[in-house]
């Protein structure tokens, strides 16, 4: 987690409960708040023509998101929305900058926190322009499972639809069902009552 709660409320952040599928920013408002996942889920997507999503970030409990507009007062490039029911606490941006002046270590860690994202965005850009389907989602599986396992190797469950995969990979969902077929006969991935793991 980023910023203690306590410190947050401290400086005057509030929680708000949103159901699954509730927004809790649009692309292009402006942006005037930090926000810290405290419980679910967050995205951060872009609707393309005929209603196809591109997801840009998924931020779980303890992880903030939005928050590079804030420092070159931009709007927010993505809309938010919770994944699943959430609670997300937001704090105003002038006083999310105090914090960071009182306090040189968040800032330290907010550098790797964005020095990971646009690591990891790089990457999954360099997939989906020069990789194949079956590339882009072993890459995905297996950005998934460094955060997510144990590191013991040992295949973990994937907690993601086969459209969100679609979503995440820039890929059509049948290409996705397809894909996983032909690599769970390889032994890439294991595909046990329709669940899916790596």
């Amino acid at each position: 987690m980023l910023l203690n709660t306590d410190l947050m409320i401290a400086w005057g952040g509030t929680t708000k409960k949103y159901e699954k599928d509730d927004v809790v920013f649009y692309e292009g408002d402006d942006a005037e708040y930090y926000y810290q996942v405290l419980r679910g889920s967050v995205r951060m997507s872009n609707m393309g023509e005929h209603g196809k999503e591109f997801v840009q970030g998924e931020f779980t409990e303890g992880k903030s998101f939005g928050e590079p507009p804030l420092f070159i007062n931009e709007p927010y490039p993505a809309t938010a929305i919770a994944s699943m029911d959430s609670i997300v606490m937001r704090l105003p941006k002038s006083n999310f900058f105090t914090i960071l002046d009182e306090y040189p270590s968040i800032q330290h860690d907010l550098l790797r926190v964005f020095a990971w994202r646009i690591y990891n965005k790089a990457i999954v850009s360099r997939d989906i322009t020069i990789h194949n389907p079956e590339h882009r989602i072993f890459s995905f599986l297996r950005l998934y499972k460094k955060r997510h396992g144990d590191g013991s190797g040992i295949p973990i469950p994937i907690y993601h639809t086969r459209q969100e995969i679609a979503n995440q990979t820039g890929l059509r969902v049948e290409t996705v069902i397809r894909t996983l077929t032909k690599m769970s006969a390889k032994g890439i991935v294991v595909i046990r009552n329709r669940k899916l793991y790596f």
